[in-house]
């Protein structure tokens, strides 16, 4: 039977989303696309009439990942921008590190990447600017290490992502905005004092 183009389309999304989870759970090589069909309720059949190869499924999945994870740094927070802090916060939170089936692509599969196809390998090289590719792979491989050792020593894992998140603030000029709402927050007293204290003499 015919497949209507909007099945089709359905057809892809639900494709690009089980393999999205898929593949953060267990890494590109750890899952065949056996189970990505039967996880999008689909065949076989139905996976190679949208994607020739399972590189070329993961390349949309983490073209997907990527949109929704700058969607998410760019959407306004209480009717205000978001700003780099509001996105690490996010990104090197520890709910973010647990939970891995959501996490970022790329901090999931970063290990892997460069072992596949060129179709995939180009989705992960758009960014060009350095300050942000150091940025982003100090991210990355801090949520990755941070959750390497999350169960073998769960203080170490977080140190790790506290540290992370402290210089990557830095470098993307955060200014006395670190550690989160904790750090946030003294940041705010400490700028309140300041403000309540007399400005220094310019006598001698």
């Amino acid at each position: 039977m015919k497949v209507t183009k909007a099945k089709a389309t359905e057809n892809r999304a639900a494709l690009v989303q089980a393999a999205g989870s898929l593949f953060r759970e267990r890494g590109i090589n750890g899952v065949g696309v056996a189970e990505i069909s039967k996880k999008a309720g689909l065949t076989h059949g139905a996976l190679y009439a949208q994607f020739p190869s399972k590189e070329a499924l993961a390349a949309e999945a983490f073209a997907a990942a990527f949109k929704r994870g700058f969607e998410r740094m760019t959407a306004d927070r209480d009717g205000r921008p978001a700003t780099l802090t509001d996105y690490l916060d996010y990104y090197l939170s520890f709910d973010h590190r647990d939970n891995v089936a959501t996490s970022c692509a790329m901090s999931a599969c970063v290990s892997e990447v460069a072992r596949q196809d060129k179709v995939l390998c180009d989705r992960v090289t758009e960014e060009n600017r350095q300050r942000a590719l150091a940025m982003m792979a100090a991210m990355i491989g801090g949520v990755a290490a941070s959750r390497a050792i999350a169960k073998a020593d769960p203080k170490l894992s977080n140190q790790l992502l506290r540290a992370v998140r402290r210089i990557v603030g830095e470098v993307g000029g955060e200014e006395g905005q670190v550690d989160g709402p904790r750090g946030r927050a003294r940041a705010t007293r400490k700028r309140a004092r300041g403000a309540r204290s007399p400005a220094p003499s310019t006598q001698p």
